[in-house]
C-alpha cells in the first residue's frame, strides 16, 4: 500500500489542486491524507483498493478544508458585522490626548499634514495636490511627521506611548 501510494503522489496532489485551486494547499491535503493513510488500522489488500480507498479519504480531507474555509469565512463575517462603522465616544475617550499639546512642538509642515490627513480626515490625493507633491513623496512626509510625533510621544509620555498609549495618565 505505501509503494502505491508514494508511486501516486503527483497524481493525488493532481486531483486535490484541481478541487482546491491551489498546489501548496493541495500538498498539504495529501501529505495529511497520506499521514491517516498510514494510521488507519484497517489497510486494504490490494493496490486498486488501496488507490479507491486512499482517493476516499482525500476527498473527505478536501471537504474538511472547505469546511474549515466556511467556517472562519462565517466568523470573520459576523465579527465585522459586530464592529462598529464609526469609533464610539468610549473608543475617542481611551486614546491619549497628549498628541494634542505635542503638535505645536514638531515642525510645520508634519503638523500640517498630521492635522489635515489624520485628524481632519481629508483625502492624501487632495492634500498632495494642494502642496504639489505626489501622492507617494506626501505619504513619506507623512511617515516622517508620524514618526516626529511618536518621539516627542515618547519623550513625554514615556512607556505608554510605546504601549498604544490607551488610557494614558500622562495628564
Amino acid at each position: 500500500m505505501e509503494k502505491a501510494l508514494t508511486a501516486n503522489v503527483k497524481l493525488f496532489v493532481a486531483f486535490a489542486r484541481k478541487r482546491l485551486g491551489d498546489t501548496e494547499v493541495a500538498e498539504d491535503v495529501v501529505q495529511d491524507s497520506m499521514l491517516k493513510a498510514l494510521k488507519a488500522t484497517r489497510i486494504p489488500a490490494t493496490e486498486p483498493e488501496a488507490m479507491v480507498w486512499f482517493y476516499r479519504i482525500l476527498r473527505r480531507s478536501i471537504i474538511d478544508v472547505y469546511r474549515r474555509n466556511e467556517t472562519r469565512k462565517r466568523f470573520i463575517e459576523k465579527f465585522e458585522r459586530s464592529l462598529p462603522e464609526q469609533p464610539t465616544p468610549a473608543d475617542h475617550a481611551a486614546v491619549c490626548r497628549c498628541y494634542k499639546r505635542l503638535l505645536p512642538s514638531i515642525p510645520d509642515i508634519h503638523r500640517v499634514l498630521l492635522e489635515r490627513i489624520d485628524l481632519d480626515g481629508e483625502p492624501a490625493t487632495d492634500v498632495a495636490l494642494s502642496l504639489g507633491i505626489t501622492v507617494n513623496a506626501l505619504h513619506v512626509r507623512l511617515h516622517r511627521a508620524r514618526k516626529a510625533l511618536r518621539a516627542e510621544l515618547e519623550k513625554t509620555c514615556r512607556a505608554c506611548s510605546r504601549h498604544g498609549c490607551l488610557d494614558c495618565t500622562c495628564g
